[in-house]
């Protein structure tokens, strides 16, 4: 009997010009298909492809191809529509890691990226496989395909042999190849965009005759909204809608369009979805709510089977404000206002505040997607959209899931150096991530995750939809500043106490005026200003006053950013808005950044507009000071170059696969590793561990115990059974041991208090004086590995003294996790101490970091106590738990 399903998981990703085609293994029923496809290419393709011409060179690849599984063997092909355009292939011949790759792309489809993308596919299943090289022969006449293996990103070796060359190309995975690969799938995911971020033709499908209905609100925007190009309306019942052509369904209307919007009830959704595929239609906005499981699946199935990106389900539309098209496939209440920022939202409520205090603002939207439910469309996509689109100047995401976080990050970081990426982190308590399950289905993600996603992708993270706009407000309007130095000019003293409290609560510090400033500021204001800081410039300061003194402190090099407090006075011949005048006049000479605090304002933040700029104005002295927190982050992560990953010596890779392969295979469900086992795993990644001994009776304790005495004689027994967590709170550790008699004495209590449970202990010598720390990994299932590091020892769990960054970690994530725990002083030497082996210590976690990028099964180890000194960074207790799991490549391109 005949197997004819795949072997493997069947995944969508996108050619170069966006269209979607579907990666799969190969299966015995693709057998006539790909005869078809070598029988279809031209005499030279053929000859090209298999160094001569042959009848039977056809079937003769469909054989290999379709034949029973073998050792060493995968073939992937791309097919789209249910037709096969491309097959590729590689054999180890059973042994070794080293494969022989081949590869063939349909007649006419050269030049679209199937080759490309179907070798990006198989390189991801060797490399999990244990495959380290491909070996190609090509006819050196045959630039194609030498020049797709020469833009892979991958190393590739060229051996010329007569007329043949014999490329060897390495399958390291590093950060060229990945960017490579981030370039591909950006030009394809943007081109993919076009028909719903740009389309040339509109079609609601669900308009009502009625007021009333989604759709009739939605054509009544587009129309409304000046869209200049052609739009339709789907209405069986209707010949005209608003003055727009209706016509009874998608495969009626005279032209297929681009862009179909669905606001059909739940039922109807999938069906027409499927109408619209075989229409021609390119992509769908489904604005619909409330689809089951069934049909969520048919709706997806239809846009993979016909090529078709979606945003949405249960959203409020997409808008694109370029004039040349103006498009607005909304129901909000108003039309957004042009201007330069792009916003992608899951919720439509906070997409309509977001989009109106845009307009507020005057910064305006490029484009507006609401993702609602994200079947399809990302935040991930809509960053590469506004990458590229050349109006986009500030990214703002409100995002309640993520499908792909590595894949995230990596764009958001590459996006974050040419524009702002800010973000409401929704979810961030267990009640808030209850509430996002329930209305868009996404898991629960850990807040400590999520933040450290967020710090090393550069992403600006904000606890609420106003903060985001104070934040855009400032990094729209002032230049980024270079520190945290704060000056704060104000014109009554009580509110320069509040913006001063403020800034010391955001983490901003205020130096105090050199004397050379102090004397520039003292010419320059009325007599009775007290020049400290902040400023008190008096009730009566001028608008040329108070702007003289703002220049002055521009001037000065120690001062990094100015908070100006104005409160409206009956004194001063300026009026409130004259001194506002003052700083909005010249804003393009300044090269530091100027807020205001107006405590009478009525709206929480505006940008005060004049001919030379915009300052923004808050009405509260914590926002003026959160907004610039916000900016010196942006400011030093930006200052800071890319890190890398650093090269570790000492790793043994393949025998940790061993080790792990051979305990699952004993134990199907996982499980915590028994101490040797552990300490095998630790070995190899060169993680040191304090010495220790296994014993299980009491006399194999007292002679280990006699071999592991340090100077002074001192032992620890730790008790060990399967699944024991906690030693210290089940009272499984005798400390300070000395003397034969006493470690058997421990033995035996052990023995006795955990009769039918111990399997035996774990003996070592007791540790010298130091900091104890903590390290660890939990291997997230959205995000990842996530490394934690901070106070350790018995009150670790309720101190709660930790950093987390995203593995693997670079050079600069490792700094960060040391230095950002609150005991970070003890280990740089505190009170006179003597710092410990800081260099020791970053080893442990980056090794840590690769034990867990290298093995997907790792899903918990926590190694606490760890006991860092001036002498070096010793583990002294590991545990590892692992879970069976097959590894998943982040960065493989894939639809989701």
């Amino acid at each position: 009997m005949t197997d004819d399903k795949p072997s493997g998981p069947s995944v969508h990703a996108l050619l170069a010009d966006g269209t979607t085609v579907c990666i799969r293994p190969v299966t015995p029923g693709d057998h006539v298909q790909l005869q078809g496809l070598y029988e279809e290419m031209s005499p030279e393709n053929l000859r090209l492809r298999f160094f001569g011409v042959s009848r039977r060179s056809a079937e003769m690849a469909a054989d290999r191809a379709c034949a029973a599984p073998r050792p060493g063997y995968r073939a992937l092909l791309a097919e789209r529509s249910g037709q096969v355009i491309g097959l590729a292939e590689y054999d180890t011949g059973g042994t070794g890691t080293e494969a022989d790759m081949s590869i063939a792309v349909a007649e006419g489809l050269h030049h679209r990226g199937v080759g490309t993308l179907l070798v990006e596919h198989l390189v991801s299943t060797a490399r999990a496989e244990g495959v380290t090289a491909f070996t190609a022969d090509a006819l050196s006449e045959n630039r194609e395909v030498l020049r797709l293996f020469a833009d892979l990103g991958l190393h590739t070796a060229r051996r010329f042999e007569g007329p043949e060359v014999r490329c060897t190309i390495e399958l390291t995975q590093d950060d060229t190849y990945l960017s490579a690969v981030e370039e591909r799938g950006r030009a394809a995911d943007v081109a993919s965009l076009e028909a719903l971020l740009r389309p040339k033709t509109v079609a609601v499908v669900g308009a009502g005759r009625k007021p009333g209905s989604v759709g009739r609100a939605i054509l009544h925007h587009l129309k409304a909204g000046g869209y200049t190009r052609r739009v339709f309306a789907v209405n069986p019942a209707a010949t005209s809608i608003l003055g727009v052509p209706s016509h009874p369904s998608v495969s009626a209307l005279p032209r297929t369009p681009d862009l179909a919007v669905l606001a059909v009830p739940a039922a109807g959704v999938a069906p027409v979805a499927e109408e619209c595929g075989k229409a021609g239609v390119r992509a769908l906005l489904v604005v619909t709510a409330g689809l089951d499981a069934d049909q969520a699946q048919a709706l997806m199935s239809a846009c993979r089977t016909y090529g078709m990106r979606m945003v949405g389900p249960n959203c409020l539309g997409v808008s694109n404000t370029d004039p040349q098209l103006r498009l607005d496939a909304t129901f909000a209440a108003t039309h957004p206002r042009p201007g330069t920022a792009g916003v992608a939202v899951q919720s439509g409520g906070v997409g309509i505040a977001l989009l109106d205090g845009l307009s507020r603002l005057g910064i305006g939207v490029s484009t507006f997607a609401s993702l609602g439910d994200k079947y399809d469309v990302s935040g991930n996509d809509m960053l590469q959209w506004w990458e590229s689109d050349h109006r986009t100047d500030l990214a703002l995401l409100h995002l309640e899931s993520f499908g792909n976080p590595r894949a995230f990050s990596r764009t958001a970081r590459r996006v974050a150096r040419r524009m702002p990426v800010l973000t409401v982190d929704a979810g961030r308590t267990a009640a808030g991530r209850r509430a996002a399950a329930s209305h868009t289905a996404a898991a629960a993600t850990r807040t400590m995750t999520r933040g450290a996603l967020f710090t090393q992708a550069g992403v600006t993270a904000t606890r609420s939809v106003g903060e985001l706009l104070e934040t855009a407000a400032l990094l729209h309007s002032q230049p980024l500043p270079a520190g945290g130095r704060i000056a704060i000019v104000t014109n009554a003293g009580g509110a320069g106490v509040l913006a001063a409290d403020a800034c010391a609560e955001a983490g901003l510090t205020l130096p105090a005026p050199t004397p050379q400033l102090t004397d520039d500021l003292l010419a320059v204001l009325p007599d009775g200003a007290a020049v400290a800081n902040p400023v008190d410039a008096g009730a009566a300061v001028t608008e040329e006053q108070l702007a003289g003194c703002v220049d002055r402190i521009m001037r000065h090099s120690g001062i990094d950013a100015v908070l100006v407090a104005l409160v409206p006075t009956a004194v001063a011949e300026a009026t409130g808005d004259d001194l506002v005048r003052a700083l909005t006049r010249v804003p393009a000479r300044r090269t530091k950044p100027v807020a205001v605090i107006r405590l009478e304002q009525a709206v929480p933040v505006e940008l005060l507009r004049a001919d030379g700029g915009s300052v923004p104005s808050y009405a509260e002295p914590h926002a003026a000071a959160r907004a610039l927190a916000h900016a010196v982050q942006r400011a030093d992560w930006l200052a800071r170059p890319a890190g890398t990953v650093p090269a570790l010596d000492g790793v043994e890779t393949a025998r940790a696969h061993s080790v792990v392969e051979t305990y699952l295979d004993a134990h199907p469900d996982g499980g915590w590793l028994d101490p040797r086992t552990c300490a095998a795993l630790l070995g190899c990644y060169g993680i040191r561990q304090s010495p220790w001994a296994w014993a299980e009776t009491e006399d194999d304790a007292a002679l280990a115990a006699d071999r592991l005495r340090g100077a002074d004689g001192r032992v620890v027994m730790k008790g060990y059974w399967p699944g024991l967590l906690h030693k210290t709170v089940e009272h499984a550790v005798h400390l300070d041991l000395r003397g034969e008699s006493q470690v058997r004495a421990a033995f035996r209590d052990l023995e006795t208090r955990f009769a039918g449970l111990l399997t035996g202990v774990v003996l070592q010598p007791l540790a010298d004086r130091g900091t104890e720390l903590f390290a660890g990994v939990v291997q997230d299932q959205v995000f990842g590995p996530l490394v934690l590091f901070g106070l350790g020892g018995t009150a670790t769990e309720v101190l709660a003294d930790h950093a987390a960054r995203l593995a693997p970690l670079t050079d600069h994530d490792v700094h960060d996790l040391i230095t950002a725990p609150r005991c970070a002083p003890l280990l740089f030497g505190a009170d006179g101490a003597r710092p410990v082996d800081l260099e020791e210590l970053e080893q442990l976690l980056l090794r840590l970091s690769r034990m867990a990028s290298d093995l997907p099964q790792l899903a918990e180890a926590d190694f606490n106590p760890v006991l860092a000194s001036p002498g070096g960074t010793t583990v002294l207790d590991a545990r590892v738990r692992l879970v069976p799991r097959r590894p998943q490549d982040p960065y493989l391109r894939r639809l989701r």
